[in-house]
C-alpha cells in the first residue's frame, strides 16, 4: 500500500478552523447516522447495516478524539491515531464473527430498508469525504480521519449492492459478503493507521532521545 506524506515534526501544526469545523460537521453527521443505521438494522435483520452502523459510531469517536488532539504535539496526535487504529482492527473482527454467526440463521434481511439507508449513508459520507479531501496528506491522525471517511462511502456503495443482491436472491448472501468486505477494508486502514503511527512514535522517540556525552 503507498505511503501518503509523513509529517515527523515534533511541534504541532498550525491553528487550522477550517478543518475543526469540517470534523464538528463530519462528528455530528456520524452521530446521527449512527442512530438512524442502529434502528434501520435492527429492524431490518441486515449485517450489513449494523456494521456500518457501529463504523459510524466509531468514526463519531475518530472526529472527537481528532478535534481534542489537533494542536497538541505530534506523540498525542500519533499515540490517538494508534489508539484509533486499534479500535479499527477490534472493529473489523467483530464484523467478521458477527457475519460467520448470522451465516448459520440463513435469514435473509428487508432489502428495501438496506438501499434507502445505505442511499442516505452514502449521500452523507461523500459529503464529509469531499470536505476531508484536501486535509488527506499529513500526520497518522490526519492520515486515519481520511480513510475512515473513503472506507465509509466505499461501505455505503456496497451496502445498496447487497440490497440488490438480496432482493434478487431471496438470500443472506449479498448481505454477508458485503458485512465481510467491510471488515476486510476496516482491518487493512487499521494496518496503515497503526504503522505510520509507530514510525512517527519511533521519531519522536529518537528526536527526543538526550545526546550521550562526548
Amino acid at each position: 500500500m503507498a505511503c501518503c506524506h509523513h509529517d515527523h515534526h515534533e511541534a504541532p501544526p498550525a491553528k487550522d478552523g477550517r478543518y475543526r469545523t469540517i470534523l464538528w460537521i463530519a462528528l455530528v453527521a456520524n452521530a446521527a447516522m449512527f442512530a438512524i443505521e442502529v434502528g434501520a438494522g435492527v429492524a431490518s435483520r441486515s449485517v450489513a447495516l449494523e456494521a456500518d452502523a457501529l463504523d459510524f459510531l466509531g468514526d463519531a469517536a475518530t472526529y472527537a478524539i481528532s478535534l481534542v488532539v489537533l494542536d497538541r504535539a505530534l506523540a498525542w496526535r500519533s499515540r490517538a491515531a494508534l489508539v484509533k487504529g486499534w479500535a479499527m482492527a477490534a472493529f473489523g473482527a467483530f464484523v467478521l464473527a458477527d457475519a460467520g454467526i448470522k451465516a448459520f440463521t440463513g435469514v435473509p434481511p428487508e432489502p428495501l430498508t438496506m438501499g434507502v439507508v445505505g442511499a442516505l449513508a452514502l449521500a452523507t459520507n461523500v459529503v464529509v469525504a469531499v470536505l476531508l479531501f484536501s486535509h488527506r496528506d499529513g500526520d497518522a491522525n490526519r492520515q486515519s480521519v481520511w480513510l475512515c471517511s473513503r472506507n465509509d462511502a466505499i461501505g455505503n456503495v456496497a451496502v445498496i449492492a447487497a440490497a440488490s443482491g438480496v432482493f434478487a436472491t431471496g438470500t443472506a448472501w449479498p448481505d454477508l459478503a458485503v458485512a465481510t468486505v467491510m471488515a476486510a477494508l476496516a482491518l487493512s486502514a487499521a494496518w496503515r493507521v497503526i504503522h505510520q503511527a509507530r514510525q512517527e512514535l519511533a521519531q519522536v522517540r529518537v528526536v527526543s532521545a538526550p545526546t550521550p556525552a562526548e
